[in-house]
């Protein structure tokens, strides 16, 4: 076992970086550099052991409720009223609607889309800047389909070690067995993923049953089966190198951090100078490390936590419960890896007590403008409007001079209702003495009770005149026109601002 660990931890070093041989120059300088080796290593694989402890806890914990949100929110419903979807998050393309449980958000209002994101931007600087990448290590779907994977993979073949001798010994039916089980639960997984996903895009029961019975739309077995193949090649095969490789967030972390962020770290100033233990044999003059390597194969990632801070880390801290074990066995204290600041780090060494630094320029940024956005975001979301009306001019031809010389404009009216109950409109015209509005159903001065379905528009066309003798309000030939749109049942009033234009006099 030591032997395999120690070659691992090679084959992890020597993958890490390239070797270079330069070729030396000749006498006229003319030689160029030459690369004695291929540029890049091809990649080792990583056998994670399995360990226990408190964080291997908490992350089957968000695993599960992760996995149960995913896999589950699709089939929770949420009572609109008749005619209207019951699904309670539904990304409804076909009608242009995003239903979020009580929130329904229509094309135009995409900016509460923009917003949700800006809050998830700053929620995850501010906890970056505290607490490093706990969101790579607990909740980033590529972490949690990954750790999903693993599993089932080690349920099927084995921890490391029966892992890596599987690997390595010849194919027989024992191995073909399992790797073909493994792939096909791993392929199974994939599906559901693949297939809850779509399930957000329409309603979940009648979708399954359609996929069934082979009745689905085109579309959904496609971005089923581009799902499948990417949660199966990025949580099964790839793994790791698309959070070194893909993922841009491991290069961006660095601007999060600081001297007070708490990351997964080494202590040197307790564990070195590290090295093999006896029991029985004095601690004096040595480090509490023992070099037992637990921290190497315990992380998913393949790299060793005490060579410091390093890009690939997603601060998961498996390392911290599996040297944590390791200390309980050679009676050692707890925490030679753990949560821990760089500046306290340096107060140790210099012999000071450490200091928790929460309240700082980094995190009071952040913090305040989560709030100011959130603010934003809820007097939005408070003062939103159920009913509106858009109006546009019509621009070909600006305006038409009737028989008995008064002026005529045309103008498209959308009538919005955002409500899940029918309205009755009354439209009006406001702004300009002794204009009339016409148009189907039309009485003078309104238009009297065009419905309007729940959650719904309606597109009608008025046109409004304006007598001869009220040519005079027209200021070069335009004026300010309001066009009003009144609920009958709740006299509840939405309003546009357009124009008016006629001949300049």
């Amino acid at each position: 076992m030591t032997n395999a660990v120690h070659g691992l931890e090679a084959l992890v070093a020597e993958a890490s970086s390239a070797t270079f041989a330069r070729a030396p120059h000749d006498d006229e300088g003319g030689a160029e550099p030459r690369h004695a080796g291929p540029l890049y290593e091809s990649r080792t694989k990583i056998y994670p052991k399995l360990v226990h402890g408190t964080f291997r806890r908490v992350k089957w914990l968000v695993m599960l409720v992760t996995l149960s949100i995913y896999y589950g929110a699709p089939w929770l419903r949420w009572n609109r009223g008749p005619s209207l979807p019951d699904q309670a998050i539904l990304l409804d393309f076909p009608n242009r609607r995003f239903y979020f449980f009580f929130l329904e958000i229509w094309p135009q209002e995409f900016y509460y889309i923009t917003g949700l994101l800006i809050l998830a931007a700053l929620g995850l600087f501010l906890v970056t800047s505290v607490a490093g990448r706990v969101w790579c290590g607990y909740t980033c779907p590529q972490t949690v389909w990954t750790d999903l994977f693993i599993h089932i993979e080690r349920f099927i073949e084995g921890d490391r070690s029966a892992r890596i001798r599987l690997d390595r010994e010849p194919w027989s039916l024992n191995k073909l067995f399992r790797k073909t089980v493994k792939h096909s639960v791993w392929i199974l997984i994939a599906i559901l993923t693949g297939g809850a996903w779509v399930f957000y895009f329409a309603d979940a029961p009648t979708l399954a049953g359609q996929l069934l019975t082979f009745d689905a739309p085109l579309f959904a077995y496609l971005f089923i089966a581009l799902f499948t193949a990417t949660t199966y090649v990025l949580g099964g095969i790839a793994r790791e190198q698309v959070c070194i490789y893909m993922c841009p967030w491991p290069r961006i972390q660095g601007a999060m951090f600081d001297e007070d962020s708490f990351l997964v770290s080494y202590k040197a100033d307790r564990g070195e100078a590290r090295g093999p233990h006896k029991k029985g044999t004095s601690w004096e003059g040595r480090g509490d490390c023992i070099d037992c390597n637990q921290c190497v194969v315990a992380c998913p990632m393949g790299i060793d936590i005490r060579d410091g801070m390093q890009m690939e880390c997603i601060q998961c801290a498996l390392c911290i419960d599996a040297c944590d074990e390791i200390m309980d066995r050679i009676e050692r204290p707890r925490g030679l890896i753990a949560y821990d600041t760089s500046r306290n780090q340096e107060r140790r060494q210099a012999g000071e007590k450490p200091r928790l630094n929460l309240v700082r320029a980094r995190t009071i940024v952040y913090t305040l403008a989560l709030l100011l956005v959130s603010g934003i975001m809820i007097y939005a979301l408070a003062t939103r409007e159920m009913l509106q009306v858009s109006v546009i001019r019509d621009r070909n031809p600006l305006f038409v001079t009737l028989s008995d010389g008064s002026i005529r404009n045309g103008y498209a009216i959308k009538l919005i209702n955002k409500e899940h109950v029918t309205h009755r409109f009354r439209i009006t015209a406001e702004g300009m003495e002794g204009a009339t509005l016409f148009g189907p159903e039309a009485t003078p001065g309104g238009l009297d009770a065009i419905e309007v379905g729940p959650d719904s528009l309606k597109n009608i066309r008025i046109f409004v005149s304006l007598p001869h003798a009220n040519l005079s309000a027209l200021n070069g030939g335009e004026a300010d026109l309001t066009i009003v749109a009144t609920a009958v049942e709740t006299g509840q009033r939405a309003a546009s601002v357009t124009s008016f234009r006629g001949p300049i006099q």
